[in-house]
């Protein structure tokens, strides 16, 4: 794996969860540390498909951009950038094109599966299926291909956005000359599933979900919120049942954990009291972060200018790869 280059992208969706952390961007840092060369990028152009409010998309991207920034993504190691900001990508999109078959696009699963709900409901097919939702796997490959990445993370449901960038570059590389690298998924193990105020998954369209970095204040309201049974205090609980107690076990430490783990099945605790340590432990463990976030909200050109130092690197990278495409179709190379 050494000398590997490792990209992630991340969806810009406005500010991640408690979930979200737990479950994507805790291991996602942890692996960009590992790697000789990494990049993470905010998919802004991916967004448009599902967001007509442009307001909302800048806002949703700086929200993004710096929560990473403020649960430790170190900018001097990993490349971070817009996706909108490296043009190249674009014109490798539209190069891919030429060199994809239409029936790859047909068996893309974001599609397949609009088009079956279509269908279920006695609609159109094609009902509000836009051009970006059926192209969407070739604007990800050349994510992938203009920065030359060679390991790819993604989850079990998501392997086909690898196989669809390895088939593109293959049928270029196949039609002119070898210059586009075919990536490799790096499967990621299953995380459990983060649990949400009501017991569900958390996730903002069941609307059970804790804002990384809303205020302490409200933070802790929706925290005290936490659905439970009726259990009384001196009543033995299972802490495997309790959303409590799973969250609590991703920011408490070992000895506090075990504390609520045996006072639970002792009988000794009420879910009021094991709700404030919760808060307790979620806000002690995002303290720094939240500063360091809202440090970044309330002086955005400082943001932008970590963003575009960032773009300026994989502008580098994507233009001499779209270089050797233009090259390679007999188009002449970028200045």
């Amino acid at each position: 794996m050494a000398g590997k280059t490792v990209l992630t992208g991340v969806q810009a969706t406005g500010m991640p969860h408690l979930g979200n952390y737990i479950g994507a961007i805790r291991p996602a840092l942890e692996k960009a540390a590992q790697e000789e060369k990494s990049f993470l990028f905010i998919a802004d152009y991916h967004a448009l498909n599902s967001v007509h409010d442009a307001v909302a998309l800048k806002r949703d991207t700086y929200e993004v951009a710096a929560c990473w920034l403020a649960l430790g993504l170190d900018p001097a190691r990993t490349i971070f950038y817009r996706q909108s900001d490296i043009p190249e990508i674009m014109e490798l999109t539209t190069i891919l094109c030429a060199v994809t078959p239409k029936g790859l696009m047909d068996r893309s699963h974001a599609y397949k599966a609009s088009v079956d709900r279509n269908k279920a409901d006695g609609n159109d097919a094609d009902l509000n299926v836009n051009m970006g939702l059926y192209t969407y796997p070739l604007l990800m490959a050349a994510d992938i291909l203009s920065m030359r990445a060679d390991l790819v993370p993604v989850g079990h449901d998501q392997t086909q956005h690898i196989e669809f960038a390895r088939d593109m570059a293959g049928y270029f590389n196949n039609a002119y000359k070898s210059v586009l690298v075919p990536p490799t998924g790096l499967i990621q193990a299953q995380s459990a599933t983060v649990p949400g105020l009501d017991g569900r998954k958390m996730s903002k369209s069941y609307n059970n979900h804790v804002p990384l970095f809303a205020d302490a204040k409200a933070r802790q309201k929706l925290i005290m919120k936490i659905i439970t049974d009726s259990k009384l205090p001196n009543e033995a609980k299972d802490p495997a049942d309790s959303t409590i107690y799973k969250l609590y076990a991703y920011f408490a430490a070992d000895a506090e954990r075990q504390a609520m783990h045996d006072a639970f099945t002792g009988g000794q605790m009420g879910y009021g009291d094991a709700k404030k340590l919760l808060a307790e432990a979620v806000e002690k463990s995002l303290e720094k972060p939240s500063q360091i976030y809202q440090s970044y909200m309330a002086d955005l050109p400082k943001l932008d200018a970590v963003l575009e130092e960032g773009a300026d690197r994989a502008r580098k990278v994507a233009r001499n790869t779209l270089s050797d495409v233009r090259e390679a179709i007999g188009v002449k190379r970028l200045k």
